[in-house]
């Protein structure tokens, strides 16, 4: 699956995902006519954290994540599992 289509799989706001066994809170805002996203994810009760924005051009897809090596990112947007 896409990282995009990992993207807009969460809902905009608030959300509780699984990832590595453990439950992740995130946050998910949209900017630039909704095609950009700002994620930050947090560990509920750990200290590990995923932070990225994601850029959608006419032309590239464009992930940046924030103070964090890319595939840790990556890593996190084709595993996690929403909680419903």
């Amino acid at each position: 699956m896409k990282l995009l289509e990992k993207i807009q799989q969460l809902p905009l706001g608030y959300s509780e995902v699984h990832y590595n066994d453990k439950k992740y809170g995130v946050t998910k805002s949209e900017f630039n006519s909704g095609n950009s996203f700002k994620i930050y994810a947090e560990e509920l009760g750990g200290n590990n954290f995923i932070s990225l924005n994601y850029y959608c051009t006419s032309q590239h897809e464009i992930l940046k994540p924030c103070e964090m090596p890319e595939q840790k990112v990556i890593h996190f947007l084709e595993n996690y599992s929403i909680i419903y």
